[in-house]
């Protein structure tokens, strides 16, 4: 069997594992896998069929080596180097942060582990505007009326609008105050 044909017998026989993520973001609310709920499968498997896997890195480059053991064959996956900035952290740390991350990634890739996209869960969800209300209709008219009853002036509209943070029904309140204030003189 050669590398490419032993990756794939890999691949789906981990596929059939069964593999749990343990890892949890209790920030942004997904788990994930960590390394410790695949690499143990992996190293079962590349005993049982004949590989081997490495793991680099260079100042610019992280890359993983599939390499066949029965052969010279080599499959190559590689991920450009990246940087992390951990809270209380000193540089030796981020760098072993960086490590593991790109090292779990790099085997992810190798052997197709997959999970939903974390980019997506970590996004803020994007509120759609809720739809006009009837009841806003009947505020707006509510409003026009109350401001031709006391015949306010467009200047006077605008005072009343910003006293009220540009909120309708404190606008209305403002509006109906005004209103049984004049009532009040008569």
């Amino acid at each position: 069997m050669k590398a490419l044909e032993k990756l794939i017998k890999a691949r789906n026989l981990l596929q059939q594992a069964g593999l749990k993520k343990s890892g949890k973001n209790s920030f942004a609310g997904y788990g994930y896998f960590e390394l410790a709920d695949f690499l143990p499968e992996i190293n079962r498997l590349s005993e049982q069929l004949g590989f081997a896997c490495t793991v680099s890195f260079t100042a610019e480059l992280a890359s993983l080596i599939f390499h066949d053991l029965e052969s010279d064959d080599l499959i190559m996956f590689t991920s450009p180097m990246s940087t992390a900035s951990l809270k209380g952290s000193h540089e030796v740390q981020n760098l072993g942060a960086v490590q593991t991350y790109l090292k779990r990634y790099l085997y992810m890739h190798a052997f197709e582990i997959v999970e939903a996209d974390v980019l997506d869960a970590t996004l803020d969800p994007v509120k759609k505007p809720e739809p006009k209300k009837i009841e806003n209709i009947d505020l707006q008219a509510e409003a026009k009326k109350l401001t031709e009853q006391l015949g306010l002036s467009e200047d006077a509209k605008k005072r009343y609008w910003l006293r009220a943070d540009k909120n309708t029904e404190k606008y209305i309140a403002l509006l109906k105050e005004e209103a049984d204030k004049q009532l009040e003189v008569f």
